[in-house]
């Protein structure tokens, strides 16, 4: 064996150190003016299922139950979240911290875009400089009080998904999927992850699942029959909701009008998601 260098994340032995460092709580500290009481991240195994929709209509359907809402944008190099809100104005500091922007229904965002000069500028940055970055949405911003938070996580388990699971007090995560032939690895890994990291699963949301003909009113399948109802099985997971392709919700989310939207399903999963927390 050679010798110790006490860096685990560059050793492949088994011994004392390594257990040990596992086990250590790498929570950072809530910004000391703040009090967030519930943490829910919202993942996915992969990108372009709709995991920012998802995550802005949870933020509006327990907005509209009378919680003190906010997001946390995790997505540092693909930020959506202020563009669905319709946010244009620029975040500032305090002397209690960095203030997040306010959405018309008094949702309270953080997002990498309400920094820079220009939202459409690239975000070129290398892994640990973004995981910093997600940690200081938390410790350094003055988010108030706030009883539910959502967390949008960029897709897959890289350095940022990691960083969420070990560094923010998470209550519990969603999984967004679609109903393609990749729904079971996409769901098994998250899923995998969020259990090595003892991090409680709410359930999942299938996102684009069918689509109501606007002249015969039928529901249509066009990524084929969906497996959730056997992939929730195997891992007893609940299934939250399953979100239809709903061109309202895109043309919403595109002119920043996310909280102008009826969505039965949305509600539907934020009284699973509101029912499930309460028991854990």
């Amino acid at each position: 064996m050679s010798e110790c260098t006490h860096d685990c994340s560059s050793c492949s032995e088994s011994c004392s150190s390594r257990d040990n460092a596992s086990s250590l709580d790498m929570t950072e500290k809530l910004n000391q003016y703040s009090n967030v009481k519930k943490v829910i991240g919202v993942v996915s195994g992969k990108g372009g299922v709709g995991k920012s929709i998802v995550t802005s209509l949870l933020a509006v359907m327990f907005s509209r139950r009378g919680y003190e809402t906010a997001v946390l944008d995790a997505d540092i190099t693909g930020p959506s979240i202020p563009k669905a809100f319709g946010i244009k104005e620029k975040a500032y500091g305090s002397e209690k911290g960095i203030l997040p922007s306010v959405t018309a229904s008094g949702i309270k965002v953080m997002s990498i875009n309400l920094l820079l000069e220009n939202e459409n500028d690239p975000v070129i940055w290398r892994g640990p400089i973004l995981a910093g970055t997600v940690k200081q949405f938390w410790t350094d911003v003055y988010w108030g009080d706030v009883d539910y938070m959502f967390v949008d996580m960029p897709p897959g388990t890289g350095d940022v998904p990691l960083t969420v699971f070990q560094s923010l007090p998470l209550d519990g995560i969603i999984v967004v999927t679609s109903p393609q032939d990749l729904v079971s690895m996409i769901v098994e890994k998250a899923v995998k992850m969020a259990q090595m990291m003892n991090v409680p699963i709410l359930g999942v949301v299938e996102n684009m699942s069918y689509f109501v003909c606007p002249d015969c009113k039928k529901k249509h399948y066009p990524f084929g029959e969906s497996r959730l109802e056997n992939i929730a099985k195997e891992y007893s997971i609940d299934i939250l909701a399953r979100l239809p392709i709903d061109p309202e919700n895109a043309k919403a989310c595109d002119n920043g009008k996310i909280e102008s939207v009826l969505n039965p399903d949305a509600e539907a999963a934020a009284d699973k998601i509101e029912n499930i927390i309460g028991k854990l």
